[in-house]
């Protein structure tokens, strides 16, 4: 009989994700929860530690980056990690169902979704069809990061994924609710292509955790 172990805090459950990604950067992953006895034990039933809300872009496959495996993260992913109400629904589920104590957002540098939208708002051009509902739903962020004087692609990233989590605990009354009463907790991460670190953009309900970025 498998006994169901205990859900980590929203402070384990993050720093369990971080020592994941340092192995991936470092070349020394360890690929756990990924063999035929895992598959079986979570064939029945599903336990998560993480919702990883991030950009769809290939490069960004959150197994492999923070070095999980099968029935590990509850992953939700769009392009420029643009919400509609699909969205919330199951970042809602991964947490009041499934139990998670940690969301993450997940934004990366070159993220096509911010480029296309930096042109669009620079020049006037926009995309065909429902490509250029992404680009309306990230102009906010290029509008804010373009106010605040920025011109670093990095900056318009963070500027992004710090907007992609106030509005998550803004249109979530659900999510909100579970940070305030401290059973779960927000993260926005950005990622480097380059070397593979990810790096903490901002918290909430985790503010102590902010200095351990790798």
């Amino acid at each position: 009989m498998t006994t169901k172990t205990p859900s980590p805090t929203p402070r384990e459950a993050f720093d369990l994700l971080m020592s994941g990604n340092q192995r991936f950067v470092a070349g020394t992953p360890e690929h756990p929860n990924q063999d035929a006895a895992r598959r079986t034990e979570t064939a029945p039933v599903q336990h998560p530690f993480a919702v990883l809300f991030g950009c769809s872009d290939s490069r960004l496959a959150a197994e492999i980056i923070f070095d999980r495996g099968l029935g590990d993260l509850f992953v939700v992913r769009t392009a420029g990690h643009v919400m509609g109400p699909e969205v919330l629904g199951s970042i809602e589920y991964g947490v009041g169902v499934l139990g998670c104590p940690l969301v993450v957002v997940l934004g990366h540098d070159s993220c096509g979704a911010v480029a296309a939208t930096r042109a669009a708002v620079a020049d006037g051009t926009t995309a065909d069809g429902y490509v250029r509902d992404v680009i309306e739903r990230v102009t906010p962020s290029v509008l804010a990061s373009r106010a605040a004087g920025h011109t670093e692609d990095a900056d318009f990233i963070a500027e992004h994924v710090r907007r992609s989590v106030d509005l998550l605990l803004d249109r979530s009354r659900a999510l909100a609710e579970a940070v305030a009463d401290g059973r779960a907790a927000v993260v926005g991460l950005s990622y480097r292509l380059v070397d593979g670190t990810a790096h903490v953009v901002t918290t909430r309900g985790l503010e102590e955790a902010a200095g351990t970025a790798a």
